[in-house]
């Protein structure tokens, strides 16, 4: 299970927090407080852990964690939103820029890899409500979709959730704003990105809305055999 903005310190988490259950927790926290952060729980202890993608500004706000189990990385991303200024808006395309070599290296390693996390990006015109009155917004700019295009296109990744489900008004995010939830008027912006030979194993996706709990919905995937 992976988390995105967490917005806490190590120094903040409860037992509870770390270990609930079975599942026991590993967190790339942010050093400014009550900001950003990932973390992944797991049942199985991983081989690895790898905090960062080595740039020390961006691993300073806890964007990236990767647990390796064998040949398999699991990572927990968190890419910056750039809706609230014109100078955030600058630091998402700076992470952009600079977050795709990492990328490509994980692509090109040989290993297993799923990224699970907030890309911050609607993909296509299906993947939000409003998309004409978004054209012009972050989070559905061109070079920002053009740039998740290249992630698919050129690294080779795939986008799980729509190798099974092709269907429009599956949202994973809602503005606290008016009605949005209410009338399903939503984001995809939370994907499971992967290597071809595990996307090519996922069989059932889930958007859980059961309870309202944050801004975003849990996106579940189970593949059709164990890792």
């Amino acid at each position: 299970m992976c988390v995105q903005e967490l917005k806490c310190r190590p120094g903040d988490l409860t037992e509870a927090m770390r270990n609930p259950g079975a599942l026991r927790g590993y967190f790339h926290c942010a050093q400014r407080p009550g900001y950003s952060g990932v973390a992944i729980y797991s049942k199985r202890a991983p081989d690895e852990i790898r905090e960062g993608l080595g740039i020390a500004d961006i691993d300073a706000e806890g964007r990236f964690l990767e647990a390796r189990f064998g040949n398999l990385s699991v990572v927990s991303f968190y890419v910056p939103s750039g809706s609230s200024s014109t100078e955030r808006l600058q630091v998402k395309f700076g992470f952009l820029e600079r977050a795709i070599a990492p990328l490509h290296a994980l692509a090109r390693s040989g290993r297993d890899v799923v990224i699970c996390g907030d890309w911050n990006i609607a993909h296509k015109q299906i993947d939000l409500k409003n998309w004409r009155s978004n054209q012009k917004n972050s989070g559905f700019l061109p070079e920002e979709r053009a740039w998740l295009s290249g992630v698919f296109d050129h690294l080779g990744y795939v986008d799980v959730f729509r190798c099974v489900d092709t269907r429009a008004e599956q949202y994973t995010w809602w503005s606290n704003r008016g009605q949005a939830w209410a009338k399903n008027v939503g984001w995809r912006l939370d994907y499971q990105i992967a290597t071809p030979g595990i996307a090519e194993r996922a069989r059932r996706v889930a958007i859980f809305k059961d309870l309202r709990f944050s801004d975003h919905a849990p996106l579940t995937i189970d593949y059709d055999q164990p890792f």
